[in-house]
């Protein structure tokens, strides 16, 4: 970094688990943070779904710059190898990491980042444009905007914010802005069985998407429709083929994932789920109800339902910066040399690999996109990738370029085979062919998991150590608890690609 921008802070925008990281590695480094976060707490777009428990033990989901900035304040870790719900993620290791001085004191809450930029120069202007800070604008709560200039910028304001439309070609359905707002279509992943409960109960619920996150929605109003009689559930699908939306049941790989499935398949098979494949939305009606249309191979049907959860994913918020030189994957909206790693269409068993600086950098000097936000439109993720790419981010604006081109990614036996509970959100639907054959893709939500993969053969292959690749924590007494699963894989966009089947 140039000695002109050296007494600027840095810029993180977003206080969630990978911005926080960013903040610990840049202290850790002696670099002052400036850390923007548009919710009134930290981490409060994983309080939205702190109802859900990951699949991913503690022992990942610590950064572990974070933990050296922990320690030294007296801080316990959680036990290790139990698995968090988001509350927990928040209140034990995120509230505290937040209250250690050198975060607070970089910690802005209720500042929402409206624009990114150079200081003086639009995006067309190249003339020492490396050497010009950053302009990053924000709106406080009390509607004030104040410009920030900075030496470097680190987004990693996630994609929760940004849901996909319901709608086909990637566009909201007619009237779909008109039933969020009457309060007919709610945020993704509600406390069914919790906080939401009374919003659900004795209603006519649809659930829109396919993945696993529409899968733990649907089993939770399964238990309270069990609790609550007159509670009636809907499901609508793009896809054809209602057999691929349960997983390999008991001969799946991963058993986890299999009795999420036959839990599912039970309740659509007895009757509990009225289950509609080939649908494709294309306009909702506002009234006593919401009357939701969609096309069909035997014609337009409509749904009169009470209440809509939608489970189609999300995508980035690109509008903060149009004034920076992006350079991103055509497809997923994810930096271009990230893209072809993570494409939602290819599922098989494996791992993305290792990424850093030299992956999410962009043309703009110094500005990189981290974090959740980094997949795009891809739908898994690992906190574990997340951690690893700021250490590598914060490594190269400190000038430590060896250590920012060392990296490194260690899962412990960790993978995931096909996440076949799902299909193309825009796929067609005229024999189902192409669709079935895409595995999750924009029609599931970020999803953070840690699986078990062999460190020989495939999935439910044996490792090393003559241990089961099959065994995965998961509680299967009581109530299905609403997990989020999915992890990275590296496949390319239709191209030539090695898989491990």
């Amino acid at each position: 970094m140039s000695e002109l921008r050296s007494d600027l802070p840095i810029a993180i925008i977003g206080a969630g688990p990978v911005g926080l990281a960013a903040a610990a590695n840049l202290v850790e480094r002696g670099i002052t943070p400036v850390i923007f976060e548009s919710g009134d707490s930290v981490g409060s777009a994983v309080q939205k779904w702190g109802h859900i428990r990951l699949f991913s033990s503690w022992e990942h989901n610590i950064d572990p710059a974070s933990r050296r900035l922990l320690e030294p304040t007296g801080w316990e870790a959680p036990r290790l190898t139990s698995l968090p719900y988001g509350a927990e993620l928040v209140e034990k290791y995120l509230n505290p990491l937040a209250a250690v001085p050198a975060i607070s004191a970089a910690l802005h809450l209720s500042s929402m980042v409206t624009a990114v930029s150079r200081v003086g120069m639009d995006k067309t202007h190249s003339r020492d444009r490396d050497d010009q800070p950053f302009l990053v604008r924000v709106q406080s709560a009390d509607g004030s905007v104040t410009d920030h200039h900075v030496r470097a910028v680190i987004d990693t304001s996630g994609t929760w914010a940004q849901p996909n439309p319901l709608g086909q070609a990637g566009l909201p359905a007619r009237g779909e802005d008109d039933a969020i707002v009457a309060g007919l279509i709610t945020e993704p992943l509600p406390d069914v069985t919790g906080a939401d409960r009374a919003r659900f109960v004795g209603r006519h619920v649809l659930v829109i998407g396919a993945g696993h996150s529409a899968a733990n929605t649907l089993l939770s109003l399964g238990q309270l429709a069990k609790n609550e009689p007159g509670t009636r559930i809907s499901w609508a699908v793009r896809g054809s083929d209602a057999s691929r939306l349960y997983g390999g049941g008991d001969l799946d790989g991963l058993p986890a994932r299999g009795r999420l499935g036959s839990r599912l398949r039970g309740l659509v098979e007895d009757g509990h789920i009225e289950l509609h494949t080939s649908f494709t939305t294309t306009s909702f009606t506002v009234g006593e109800s919401l009357a939701v249309t969609g096309t069909t191979p035997d014609g337009n049907l409509t749904l009169d339902v009470d209440v809509l959860i939608p489970a189609t994913g999300f995508r980035p918020d690109l509008e903060i910066l149009r004034e920076i030189r992006l350079e991103l994957d055509p497809i997923v909206e994810a930096p271009r040399d990230l893209g072809p790693m993570i494409d939602p269409e290819f599922h098989s068993c494996g791992t993305v690999p290792a990424h850093g600086a030299s992956v999410l950098a962009h043309p703009d000097k110094d500005f990189y996109i981290a974090g959740m936000k980094s997949y795009g439109r891809a739908p898994t993720f690992l906190l574990a990738t997340g951690y690893e790419q700021v250490r590598s981010i914060v490594a190269a604006l400190a000038g430590d370029q060896t250590a920012a081109n060392q990296v490194h990614l260690e899962l412990p036996e960790t993978g995931v085979c096909s996440t076949d509970l799902g299909g193309s959100c825009d796929l067609p639907v005229a024999n189902g062919t192409a669709q079935d054959k895409a595995a999750d893709s924009c029609c599931v939500t970020p999803e953070l998991v840690l699986l078990r993969l062999p460190t020989t053969g495939g999935c439910g292959a044996p490792a090393e150590d003559g241990s089961s690749a099959q065994e995965v924590p998961v509680s299967c007494c009581g109530t299905p608890e609403p997990v989020l699963i999915g992890i990275p894989t590296g496949l390319a966009h239709g191209r030539s690609a090695t898989l491990t089947e």
